[in-house]
């Protein structure tokens, strides 16, 4: 069904002059995801919990719009804090299983799928119950209550990763600098001082684990190091290892492991670990316990050497992370990733405006206004300054250049969204923090 613009104008301008109407605002945004325009409703989701920052129902409508555009960590955040209340609402436990389904974990999407629907019938969606395999336990489906019928000579192949040789480096990445002289000792000076390292016995080779809250440059940077070595460069999603069937999964990040091996020097990135090391005692089915040790495996380098395998990762939600992953040999240097600070942010503001027309921006300015935007926010202040300058052009005939108040006008309209992030962080970092894990959290917050 095509987008009826004037409807969703009259829409707008109804909740601007009743900002205080909390269902008409709700229906806006309804509409927006009925229409497939998830990051309009997020928007509006977003600005209505700025009115009504404890009402269920948004925070529904706004993990909904993150799960769209495949913000899962986001809407993790969200839907985990609402099965925490003693009136958790049923749709809560619907989206949480449409993560886990998406994360792998099938059993447990199944367990909150029947929570969701014994709650609310209304909530039976075929095509999931489909998926879950928890309607006819006699039927020929490969999943029957979310336990997986043993695989055939039928099963998949193994996913074919693409290697890249990425053109940036450093010094394309704004700010960062801790984390990149880390990765230089780690990684890097290994690559081009070799004799030095060998003389010490240091293998070229290992782990970073970098964690934070997301849009802050955690993939860009992975990106970057291989680009400083001239290295292969194999980023790994979860739809590159997981299948749906018994034994697949391991031998998919076998191969993948092999493959950078092949390929080496070869930096080797796994963007939302979590979702594949998650912590052992969180999962109660032996699958997902088979892939974690399979993984450990691969990392200590058993049966082949991860010599000049260079292993990065990268998670929004660590606590979910295997403790056995941060073990020496592993991953054993584990980076926080803050938001950019202000020169960061000013770095940032100034790489994201080359090549468009401005006139006299203020770069610090905008960084000093601009405190807990990472730079995800940041493009979406430049992109939102414009769409503006677009929408005037296109009545004056004329382009005009971006400046400082443009930006600055953009970026009022926006929150950052590290403070989701922050505000979930914090309680682990204040209760959960076995062996100063989350000390650099801690330091951020000045706690």
């Amino acid at each position: 069904m095509p987008v009826d613009d004037d409807g969703l104008h009259a829409l707008r301008e109804a909740v601007r002059v009743s900002p205080e109407n909390l269902p008409l605002r709700q229906h806006l945004a309804e509409t927006l995801m009925n229409h497939g325009r998830a990051a309009d409703a997020e928007g509006e989701y977003r600005e209505a919990l700025q009115r009504w920052p404890d009402h269920a129902d948004l925070k529904i409508g706004l993990a909904n719009a993150f799960y769209q555009q495949g913000k899962n960590s986001h809407a993790l955040v969200i839907v985990e804090d609402l099965l925490k209340l003693a009136d958790t609402p049923p749709r809560a436990y619907l989206l949480h299983s449409r993560l886990l389904l998406r994360a792998g974990n099938v059993e447990r999407a199944v367990r909150q799928y029947k929570q969701a629907i014994e709650a609310d019938a209304s909530l039976v969606d075929p095509s999931l119950s489909m998926q879950l395999g928890v309607e006819d336990s006699q039927s020929d489906s490969e999943v029957v209550d979310g336990r997986i019928r043993a695989a055939s000579d039928k099963s998949p192949a193994v996913p074919g990763a693409e290697v890249e040789r990425p053109k940036i480096k450093f010094d394309a990445v704004g700010g960062m600098e801790k984390m990149k002289d880390e990765i230089r000792m780690k990684i890097i000076h290994p690559l081009t001082h070799p004799e030095i390292y060998k003389a010490y016995g240091k293998t070229i080779g290992g782990g970073i684990l970098m964690y934070g809250p997301p849009g802050c440059g955690k993939t860009y940077l992975a990106r970057a190091t291989a680009g400083e070595v001239n290295a292969s460069f194999l980023a790994v999603g979860l739809h590159d290892v997981l299948e749906m069937w018994i034994g697949q999964s391991e031998r998919n990040l076998h191969e993948l492991f092999e493959h950078a091996r092949r390929h080496k020097p070869c930096v080797l990135f796994f963007d939302e670990v979590d979702a594949l090391g998650a912590s052992r005692s969180d999962l109660r089915q032996s699958a997902g316990r088979q892939l974690i040790n399979q993984f450990l495996s691969e990392l200590d380098g058993v049966t082949d050497s991860n010599e000049g395998v260079l292993i990065l990762a990268a998670t929004n939600a660590p606590w979910h992370l295997d403790s056995a992953f941060r073990r020496p040999g592993r991953f054993d240097r584990i980076l926080f990733v803050p938001p950019p600070d202000e020169p960061a942010r000013a770095a940032i503001v100034r790489m994201l405006l080359v090549g468009k027309p401005t006139q006299d921006v203020d770069h610090e300015h905008i960084a000093r206004k601009t405190d807990g935007f990472s730079g995800a926010d940041l493009k979406a202040v430049v992109d939102v300054a414009v769409e503006h300058k677009l929408r005037d052009a296109m009545k004056q005939g004329v382009p005009t250049p971006l400046t400082t108040k443009d930006l600055m006008a953009a970026a009022k309209t926006l929150r950052p969204t590290t403070k989701e992030w922050f505000a979930t962080a914090r309680n682990y970092a204040l209760y959960s923090n076995q062996g100063g894990f989350y000390d650099d959290i801690l330091a951020h917050l000045k706690l």
